[in-house]
């Protein structure tokens, strides 16, 4: 089936797509257009063959159970996003940014700031939010200044993907283990000290090329809006509601983090009431919401299908008996890490949980692990290192990033001996 002229068809609109997906940074065309399109070309072709070729696959089914765990992390992923853009609104993060400028810390002070923020911040917040954040503080101090702004900028990036590896909250690869049931919620802090170390070596060899100079900048001091104390107190009680329905109610965590949802919008709607009746500035939440990432969950729903559709060729069966069975997981899920600084960790991660190898939890935490930090390596790795390109644009660069990939190696290498080390009983 596999050479049959309708799966190879699949297979090159799915390459194609992803050729678009990863030209993404000059051609200005945004990632979900191509694998939306690509998505109902390779299920049609799907259908084709079932109905045609007699191919034992009941497309429709197949179809409507990969929707299934599409319709789930989409949910999971606008609640998320509508709290994040909430924060946003109700200047948190500004406030932040504002708070670390005001201290007038010299450039290691902030890089080392910056970098701790964003591995402390991404487990809760995406890992692309986090970057940005972190990124106007860095920009905003070292604006003009390469010698700092280069290694904050790379240390944020590494950072925000290392601290998103070892929670469920922290990266969409590490929500689709959990909610896949793999892993257990506490299972993934044992790779906190690996992601931690991921970080902390680069960040380390980084340190002497940073200047000590103290910058000088006019503060512009922000405070938070009405209400955002209540707002990050909601989101905190959100994550542990979903936390308690997934893993003692065994619920869906999608969920959890609706009914969370539901409970922002009703103190939103007090919220609201009050600024009118002071005439002030007026909170709505749709409107907040509307401002999702709509182009990363439309990707995401391209993704789950393309991989679906060529699964269901036995494109799937194939990769695994030619990765994990003839290599061996270990080499295999590092190579997955490798691999996710080109292409995205999304597919990848989704392609082997679709395979399912059979191999025991530390095998799991490794690719968790590889998948979340491997996009450091390039900084079109990952959706961090594509925004803070933008943010600094012309300064930090690929080629200002592939300077230093020797040193995010150095950390991806130290990582997975950490985690062996630490966890060697779970192998």
């Amino acid at each position: 089936m596999l050479a049959s002229p309708l799966a190879l068809a699949a297979l090159g609109v799915f390459v194609l797509a992803y050729v678009l997906v990863i030209a993404e940074e000059f051609t200005q065309l945004r990632k979900s257009k191509p694998v939306i399109l690509c998505a109902g070309v390779i299920w049609v072709l799907v259908g084709v063959a079932a109905q045609h070729q007699g191919v034992d696959v009941d497309a429709g089914a197949l179809l409507e159970h990969n929707l299934t765990e599409y319709a789930g992390l989409l949910l999971f992923l606008l609640a998320a996003m509508t709290y994040v853009n909430t924060l946003e609104e109700r200047n948190v993060f500004a406030a932040l940014r504002s708070w670390m400028i005001a201290r007038r810390f010299s450039l290691r002070t902030i890089y080392w700031l910056t970098g701790g923020m964003a591995f402390v911040l991404s487990p809760v917040l995406d890992n692309l939010t986090t970057a940005l954040v972190m990124g106007a503080v860095a920009v905003s101090v070292g604006r003009g200044e390469a010698r700092f702004l280069v290694p904050a900028c790379v240390s944020i990036v590494v950072a925000a993907n290392a601290g998103g590896a070892f929670s469920p909250f922290g990266d969409i690869t590490t929500l689709m283990v959990w909610q896949k049931g793999i892993l257990g919620f506490f299972e993934f802090f044992r790779l906190f000290l690996p992601a931690l170390v991921n970080w902390l070596v680069p960040a380390f060899c980084m340190h002497f090329a940073v200047p000590q100079a103290r910058p000088a900048l006019e503060v512009v001091r922000t405070s938070m809006k009405r209400g955002a104390p209540g707002i990050i107190l909601l989101f905190g009680l959100t994550i542990a509601f979903t936390v308690v329905l997934h893993q003692w109610l065994h619920l869906p965590s999608f969920l959890g983090m609706m009914t969370g949802l539901g409970a922002l919008m009703v103190y939103g709607y007090g919220l609201r009431r009050r600024e009118l009746h002071r005439d002030e500035s007026t909170f709505d939440i749709f409107v907040i919401a509307s401002r999702v990432e709509w182009d990363t969950l439309l990707f995401f729903y391209g993704v789950v299908l393309c991989v679906g559709g060529l699964g269901a060729f036995g494109f799937l069966s194939w990769l695994s008996e030619h990765s994990y069975a003839s290599l061996g997981p270990s080499v295999t899920n590092m190579a997955v890490g490798l691999a996710s600084a080109v292409v995205d960790n999304i597919p990848i991660m989704f392609a082997v949980l679709t395979m399912n190898p059979d191999m025991g939890h530390g095998q799991w935490l490794l690719v968790t692990l590889t998948a979340g930090v491997g996009g450091s390596l390039l900084s079109i790795g990952s959706a961090a290192g594509v925004a803070l390109m933008g943010q600094a644009r012309g300064i930090y660069t690929f080629g200002a990033h592939l300077k230093w990939m020797w040193v995010i190696v150095l950390g991806y290498a130290a990582s997975i001996g950490v985690h062996f080390f630490l966890n060697a009983a779970l192998f």
